[in-house]
């Protein structure tokens, strides 16, 4: 028997992806507030158009679009899309104005700089008793928002219930309960990400951009092993899948982001004001020490966090992946 959905849902962020999110559970059905930090954006919004982040993308017209928490803070469930490193900020402000149990759905992709936490993690650490569910998978926004294919995984706390409420024709949820799994996919692929885009900007060839691929995922799957993720997670969409995806595309932020640095721009353009926001940059050095703490080693990701800090410089830093002592797959 299919779970009962949601039927009002509150979106944090107004961002590509939390507008993406807003128009899904809209056509789905869902009753929705999506909360905007820019006023400026209001007005825009209303009118069925994010012009800032998703420009030419029609909008549902029945999502209802605020600056007052009060206001977001009244959905049975509550998504949070904003950047990963200020998502305990805004818990700080949303969880005191929540009614009753709202679960909190985590939508952001990174690791918490400043603890080394996993978002999942932080959240339970900000927002003690309150069910948490996390969603990631191979999602560009702007394909969501026009209602194109996409799949995900929802795991956690009422999964059926949010897989329910989220499905449209073109948005598939696959519910699970390997939260450790989707929250280390959707955050160290960022990383992996910037290193293939830092190949593919030095021209070093697809030969190498594959490699480093697959080099990539086993990291990746080597720390979930320390951390109790479930393999078949990480062979998934919010692992393996969200990784080529991010990984071999220029449209995603990260990849682009390493193209960037390939091609020889600084490190401090990648951070500066009105540049996209590519959350590897922040992940890496987190990622790194989660996995010393866990004690497994991390190449890739340990070169690119030099390489991003400013420690090591683009030729050594290729040169570092490529002269490590050979050994068995």
């Amino acid at each position: 028997m299919a779970e009962q959905a949601y039927s009002h849902v509150s979106v944090l962020g107004a961002g590509g992806w939390g507008t993406a999110l807003a128009a899904t559970a809209a056509r789905a059905g869902r009753r929705v507030n999506l909360w905007a930090r820019d006023g400026a954006l209001l007005v825009d919004l209303s009118a069925g158009e994010n012009p800032k982040y998703l420009p030419g993308v029609e909008l549902p017209e029945d999502i209802s679009v605020t600056t007052s928490l009060p206001v977001a803070a009244g959905g049975e469930v509550i998504l949070l899309a904003v950047p990963a490193q200020v998502t305990r900020a805004m818990l700080g402000q949303i969880v005191p104005l929540l009614k009753g149990d709202a679960p909190l759905v985590i939508c952001a992709k990174g690791i918490e700089l400043e603890t080394g936490m996993l978002l999942h993690e932080m959240v339970a650490d900000a927002a003690p008793g309150h069910p948490i569910a996390i969603l990631s998978g191979p999602s560009f926004a702007r394909d969501v928002a026009m209602g194109l294919p996409t799949a995900v995984t929802i795991a956690g706390a009422g999964a059926g219930r949010l897989q329910a409420t989220l499905s449209t024709p073109g948005f598939r949820p696959y519910a699970g309960d390997d939260v450790i799994g989707v929250a280390l996919g959707g955050a160290a692929k960022n990383v992996y990400a910037i290193a293939c885009g830092v190949v593919e900007g030095l021209k070093l060839g697809e030969n190498a951009r594959a490699a480093l691929l697959a080099r990539s995922f086993a990291e990746l799957a080597r720390l979930g092993e320390a951390l109790g993720a479930k393999r078949e997670t990480l062979m998934g969409l919010s692992g393996l899948g969200d990784l080529v995806l991010t990984a071999t595309s220029r449209t995603s932020r990260n990849f682009s982001a390493g193209v960037e640095l390939g091609m020889g721009k600084a490190v401090a353009t990648l951070t500066a004001p009105g540049h996209a926001l590519a959350e590897g940059v922040a992940t890496a050095p987190a990622l790194v020490a989660r996995g010393k703490t866990a004690s497994v080693e991390l190449p890739i990701a340990e070169a690119m966090a030099d390489l991003l800090s400013g420690a090591l410089p683009l030729e050594q830093a290729v040169a570092r992946l490529m002269n490590r002592k050979l050994t068995s797959e």
